[in-house]
């Protein structure tokens, strides 16, 4: 079935309650039965009204007609929890449900939180894939209700190098033993001179440069932190390339760096962050138009960098990504 066009998903009012707690009951009531049963289609207004005046919620119109509804939860600090996920049963499969989830990302973050949450019957495998094709990652649960949740990608401009040093320092402190961390960006972007500022907030031993032409360096923890292993794969032409270095060997107990690694390192763990480095063009007063990845240390100009990080895997699910990175 196509979508249904001309969507408005509008922020849930107490004065919306009556018409929330109906299109809730309806949806969980038009499901299978359940063992236990759900007590969504014990919903009221009241109870709804309660929610929308201290969480709020989402309202899923079409030219006035509701189409869907869920509700927010934030119980958790740095979290915003998605409840009764809730679309009309005579519309299914028609997009309603996405347009709801997307609007409900969206205000985590203007609500300055770091991820969502919510619980998914295991019983509703299509519910279930619902949420995994959303990039949503099982956190926990038992029995027939799963955990699931999503840390929130960011993006941050870096004005200078020491900007994007301090940046490294800021997520060093987030890290552990284990991560993996694949940098991506042009030549003169500033995936070095961010893992130099990484190295210093993990407490390693230096210094730090680009390892272009030895492929890997290992920089020992000077403190009980774990390591750095510092990868450049911009001459490896296949991730088998890659595997020869045995990363596996030191991935477990080390903080693992490459650069250049899109498209050959998401094989060393599904956990891992992904960060995109982009120049932005500043005026130059060079005759010449030399550009930053033309010079010999262009990693080291002071230009605007916009550093854009994607969290994958439930390593990321909960960390407070947003609130350190953003400030």
């Amino acid at each position: 079935m196509s979508p249904l066009r001309a969507l408005d998903v509008v922020e849930a009012r107490p004065e919306h309650a009556a018409v929330v707690a109906d299109i809730i009951r309806r949806s969980f009531g038009a499901r299978r039965e359940l063992d236990p049963p759900s007590t969504a289609t014990q919903e009221t207004e009241a109870s709804v009204r309660e929610v929308l005046e201290t969480s709020g919620g989402l309202l899923v119109e079409r030219r006035g007609r509701p189409m869907g509804a869920l509700l927010f939860d934030e119980s958790r600090p740095g979290l915003l929890g998605l409840r009764r996920v809730s679309v009309d049963p005579e519309i299914q499969s028609r997009g309603v449900a996405s347009a709801m989830v997307g609007v409900a990302e969206d205000t985590a973050e203007e609500r300055g939180k770091d991820g969502i949450w919510l619980h998914v019957r295991a019983e509703l495998p299509d519910t279930v894939r619902f949420w995994e094709r959303r990039k949503y990652v099982r956190t926990g649960g038992e029995g027939t209700l799963l955990e699931f949740g999503k840390t929130l990608w960011l993006a941050r401009e870096t004005r200078t190098a020491d900007d994007t040093q301090d940046l490294a320092r800021r997520l060093a402190g987030l890290l552990r033993a284990g991560d993996l961390l694949v940098l991506s960006g042009d030549l003169g972007a500033g995936k070095t001179t961010f893992t130099q500022g990484l190295a210093d907030g993990l407490d390693v031993r230096g210094p730090v440069t680009s390892p272009t032409f030895i492929v890997a360096r290992h920089h020992p923890p000077l403190a009980d932190g774990p390591g750095l292993v510092h990868v450049d794969a911009y001459r490896l032409g296949s991730a088998a390339e890659l595997d020869d270095l045995d990363l596996d060997a030191s991935l477990a107990e080390s903080v693992t760096v490459v650069e250049w690694g899109e498209g050959l390192a998401e094989q060393l763990s599904p956990d891992r962050l992904h960060l995109r480095f982009e120049r932005r063009e500043a005026a130059s007063d060079d005759p010449l138009g030399t550009s930053a990845a033309e010079t010999d240390d262009a990693d080291d100009l002071d230009e605007p960098r916009v550093v854009t990080v994607t969290p994958h895997g439930a390593r990321w699910v909960g960390v407070p990504l947003r609130s350190t990175l953003l400030g």
